[in-house]
Order: C-alpha cells, then structure tokens, then sequence
C-alpha cells in the first residue's frame, strides 16, 4: 500500500507541476522577428507589428516598451482581441497600448463580437485605430503601401469583390485577416507581399506532431511572405503546450 500511495503522490505531483509549466508557457512574452526583401535594391524599410488571438491575456508594458525603441510603422491587430467575459475596460487598456506603438489596424476575428460589436468599435475609434472590414488603407509614411483587411467568416458575408477593389492601386499590399482559410480566396488575384493570419493557436495543446490545428509559421511565397500566428492568448483554458504564444515584428525592405 505504501508503494502504490508513493505511485500516486508522484502522479498527482507530475500532474501539477505540468500544469503549472503549461499556465506558464502560455503566458510567455514572445516576439518573433522576421525579415522580408520585396526588391534586391531595397532603399526603404518598413516595419510591421502583427498580434492576433489575445482574447483574455493583458499586453504587458515590458513588450510594448521594447517595440517603441524598434520603431514600427503599422501595428495590426488580427482579431480575437476579446471573447465572451473579458471587461471592456482590459480591451481598451490593450488598444491603447497597442496604439502608442504606431498607426493601429483592427482586423475582426470570430471571438471579438461576444462583447458588443458596437462598444469593441468605439473602443477602436477612442484610440484613433481603423477598423478594416473588406477594405484597405494607406500606411502612413510609406504611401506605396497597403493594407487590406477582410471580414472573419464567422461574422457574416465575406465580400471579397469589395476587398479587393479597395486595394487598387497600391504597388505593395499587405493581406490581414483572422482566419488563414480566407487566403486562397483572394491571394492569386490581390497578390499580396505579405500575408498575414492567426486564429489557429497552433494547435495551442499539442502532443508531439498531433494538434487540432497546425503549428504557426513564417514562410515565403513566390510573391513575398505568408505568416500564420500562434497567437498570443488561448481560449477555453489558459493553457499551452507544444505551441508557444508568439507576436511578431516584420521588416520588410522595398
């Protein structure tokens, strides 16, 4: 009996010492930096900031700090920045931080409605960000440059044709959406420099190479680069295994 209470103390301890790397992992501060050269004479530089998925998570200043110093030209917020729960007053408190960085972009992911659709866009709009619903705007400084954002399919009709004529006219297009299905939709014909999705988490708990989702990744295309995010929070459980929160900052010299 004593070998077998042993057994299950050391279970129950290995237990809870995976849950706590599991709580901590998730809460890690990572920031991926990736670099992109759209023309081999590049003379110019833009940098972008792009985080998606932070549902309950609060940005802390540390990250924010370390991003004012790199200087960053458009920070992009590709959905889930809430769900259900989440007080009104930490998702402001995150697009504020988030704003002080640069020029903000708020893409809408499939969570983000749970709170209000009305009060998530004054919040957007108090802290001077665009919100892009199948449309695109000029990044200050860098007029050659575009950026095209599209609906989350989960929230409605996806107009694609109002997308895409939105982002006439730009020599260089970014593509920012929630979730990375809406890519083959559109990219042959916007053909952008960079993609940019989250929505998938990885996987978020993952065992080995088995997951609901596959890991994120940073990948170039025949035309520029395709980024899909882990993502910085999680959902249903603050949990992460096997697929560690990330935010990203991209360089691209033209």
């Amino acid at each position: 009996m004593k070998g077998i209470g042993k057994a299950l103390f050391t279970t129950f301890l290995s237990g809870v010492g995976l849950l706590v790397y599991m709580y901590t992992l998730a809460h890690r501060n990572r920031l991926m930096k990736h670099t992109l050269t759209v023309k081999e004479d590049a003379s110019k530089q833009l940098s972008i900031f792009f985080i998606s998925d932070i549902h309950r998570r609060r940005i802390p200043m540390r990250l924010i700090q370390k991003l004012q110093v790199s200087g960053v030209d458009a920070v992009i917020a590709g959905g889930d920045v809430a769900e259900k729960g989440v007080p009104l007053k930490r998702v402001k408190h995150n697009m504020r931080q988030l704003s002080s960085i640069g020029p903000l972009y708020y893409i809408f992911g499939n969570n983000d409605q749970e709170i209000g659709t009305e009060q998530l866009l004054q919040i957007i709009r108090e802290v001077q960000g665009v919100t892009l619903v199948d449309s695109s705007a000029r990044i200050p400084g860098h007029s050659s440059w575009g950026i095209c954002g599209m609906e989350d399919p989960s929230n409605g009709t996806v107009d694609a044709e109002k997308a895409i004529e939105s982002a006439v006219g730009y020599e260089h297009l970014i593509l920012a959406v929630h979730n990375p299905s809406l890519f083959r939709k559109v990219e042959d014909r916007l053909k952008p420099d960079l993609m940019l999705a989250g929505h998938t988490h990885g996987g978020q708990i993952r065992l080995g190479k088995w997951g609901l989702q596959d890991l994120g990744r940073y990948e170039k295309t025949a035309k520029g680069a395709k980024l899909i995010s882990n993502g910085f929070g999680t959902t249903m459980v603050p949990l992460r295994f096997g697929a560690k929160p990330e935010c990203h900052l991209v360089k691209i010299h033209y």
